[in-house]
């Protein structure tokens, strides 16, 4: 299943700019295989099983945003070096974050929504179980699965909605850049239920602050103006550009900004959290040993931190010698330098991607991963490594990182659905080494056969949107352009008076940097938990249909994982069955597709409500 999913979701990565979560679709396939064989108590089985194939999607995320702007540049990286730079990442974000499991998935229980394992467990128990709860998530995945599969595969309406389709929002998306875009998918429609309104009104918050307001307001201030603060040759005034490339030049960079100071404030704010780990994991390893593992619960049981530690610096020594070695730099001061980098920003992002993940589902690793390559951009040109050596030097260590912070991020998900279920930690630990290791393999072999067949530039190239972004960062860095400081430090201001104000930073400034059409539908299914939840005086009644309406949720989010496994696996064989008519974009911008588009989702969101209320009180 890892080498299966890593080729899909690479291919995919590389085409769209989306990577699936693989946890799920895997989970349905153990589910069904384990019924097939009538095995019984196969439910920690099917946990260890889904575990290890989400390596897929962690490590895939973490190379394909990274390692293919080297080819976007004209220059050359070898399998080894995509290989270890996946394995060696993926090794110590495993190792990074076992010490704060217990406080993620334990202390903090109850104050996270955790949508993807909500999902994943859903899966899972349901499967187990058998019964109405079954029957409902089976219902509910066939309904969601078949309607993204129709939408990505025969297009049948569009996948996403925008003001545009009428003439008045086309007229002012050209003038005052103004424009909303809502994404009429299941799987995110499901996703943004299990967030729930509090957090979901919170993100879309961050994304109306962008779209809303600084977008027009740039137009307003700079629209005759080009503004080019990266040094990649923009030659377009802002007012030339369409809200769409104002966002990717400019305002999602404050949504950056803004991620990593809320990142920083929240390392501060858990300092104690993390001097308790680090306090623990050395006083185990001086005194304890394997006994303190030994003499706690069977559900709490973590690999030795002896093992940790001792992994840790086996790991930072192996990154230190494919640097040193793997002509990765040019002597071994750069790569200590590139060893410190990883290791600090590894470290201290890692419980950022944890509780970005807790939150909405959705790791930020790619804006994470912007600004650990500027950070790496002015060190390696500081110690004299810059110009081609230093950019494909500041690829593969972002490639390191991106790949630690994905590889926890995918990990916390697998620890809270082992906590739900009561499986054990050290067993889904040393099982992700595993699932880390095929999958660092795989990714290495895909990207040079997707380079040698499609490649990444020119007529017909896979359109990586991540990797040349990658790019176009780091290009004028290694050759004496600079980053957008000023857009970063205002997206650090809004993250530090949204501290203060005690809204949820991190939430806020997620909705800053995702595009707008990916948040507004998590409002909506956020709106739907609450209405569902609240038309009853009777609080057991309200409890009940909430947690039929997750079933539901968690149906929409596996069907669609799943049917979007089966896409790509068209798309990759060159199947085209769109209704390129029907599609066709006319003279107004639009698509009758597009036309059409809100019809089937407000049906969607319909049955949702329905299925959520029908009987639940039973």
């Amino acid at each position: 299943m890892t080498v299966l999913f890593s080729a899909a979701a690479a291919y995919l990565g590389l085409k769209v700019g989306q990577v699936f979560e693989a946890a799920i679709p895997i989970a349905i396939i153990a589910v069904g295989v384990t019924g097939v064989l009538k095995k019984n108590d196969a439910l920690a089985q099917n946990v260890i099983i889904q575990s290890i194939g989400a390596c897929s999607g962690v490590v895939v995320a973490g190379a394909i945003f990274t390692l293919p702007a080297i080819y976007i540049l004209g220059l050359e990286v070898n399998f080894w070096q995509m290989c270890l730079s996946s394995l060696l990442g993926g090794v110590i974000g495993i190792l990074f974050l076992i010490p704060f499991r217990k406080y993620f998935v334990q202390e903090m229980h109850g104050k996270y929504p955790f949508p993807e394992a909500t999902a994943t467990t859903q899966v899972l128990v349901s499967g187990e179980a058998g019964g109405s709860s079954a029957k409902t998530l089976v219902l509910a995945g066939l309904i969601g699965g078949l309607y993204d599969f129709v939408v990505a595969t025969f297009g049948a309406w569009a996948e996403t909605v925008s003001t545009t389709v009428m003439h008045w929002g086309q007229v002012v998306a050209d003038k005052a850049k103004l424009v909303l875009k809502l994404n009429t998918g299941a799987a995110v429609l499901g996703l943004g239920y299990i967030i729930g309104l509090k957090y979901a009104f919170v993100i879309c918050c961050g994304s109306f602050l962008v779209w809303l307001l600084i977008i027009p307001l740039m137009n307003l201030i700079w629209g005759g103006q080009v503004i080019d603060l990266m040094g990649t040759g923009i030659a377009t005034t802002v007012g030339q550009m369409a809200p769409e490339q104002i966002f990717k030049e400019y305002a999602r960079h404050i949504g950056i900004g803004g991620i990593a100071t809320a990142g920083i404030i929240g390392i501060i704010k858990s300092a104690g959290v993390i001097k308790s780990a680090v306090g623990l994991a050395v006083g185990e390893f001086k005194h304890k040993g394997n006994q303190g593992a030994a003499a706690a619960e069977r559900t709490q049981q973590d690999l030795p931190m002896r093992t940790v530690i001792t992994g840790i610096i086996i790991a930072l020594l192996g990154i230190f010698a494919f640097f040193a070695f793997g002509g990765v730099v040019h002597n071994v001061w750069q790569a200590l330098i590139a060893l410190v980098i990883v290791a600090l920003i590894a470290f201290l992002f890692t419980t950022v991607a944890a509780n970005a993940i807790a939150i909405v589902g959705s790791n930020p690793v790619s804006g994470m991963t912007i600004m650990t390559l500027i950070i790496t951009a002015l060190v390696l040109v500081a110690v004299g490594l810059k110009g081609n050596a230093g950019m494909v030097a500041a690829m593969v260590i972002g490639g390191v990182v991106c790949t630690a912070l994905s590889t926890a991020g995918g990990l916390i998900t697998d620890f809270k659905i082992g906590y739900w279920i009561g499986t054990t930690p050290r067993k889904q630990e040393a099982w992700k080494f595993v699932g880390v290791a095929v999958a660092a393999a795989t990714v290495g072999g895909v990207m040079l056969v997707l380079n040698k067949t499609y490649g990444f530039t020119g007529e017909g190239a896979l359109v990586a949107p991540q990797a040349n972004a990658m790019a176009a960062v780091i290009q004028p860095m290694m050759n004496g352009g600079s980053a957008p400081w000023l857009l970063y430090g205002i997206g650090a201001l809004i993250a530090i008076a949204l501290t203060v104000f005690k809204v949820p930073a991190l939430a806020f400034c997620l909705g800053m940097f995702i595009p707008i059409d990916l948040n507004l539908p998590l409002l909506v299914g956020g709106a739907i938990s609450w209405f569902v939840g609240s038309r009853s005086k009777d609080a057991s009644v309200n409890r009940a249909r909430v947690e039929k309406g997750t079933l539901i949720a968690s149906g929409f989010i596996a069907g669609g994982a799943l049917m979007g496994v089966v896409s790509a696996i068209l798309k990759f064989a060159g199947v085209d069955w769109f209704l390129s008519g029907w599609n066709a974009v006319g003279a107004s911008g639009t698509s009758g597709a597009e036309m059409i588009a809100i019809v089937p989702f407000l049906a969607l969101c319909g049955y949702m409500i329905y299925a959520s209320i029908k009987n639940s009180d039973k």
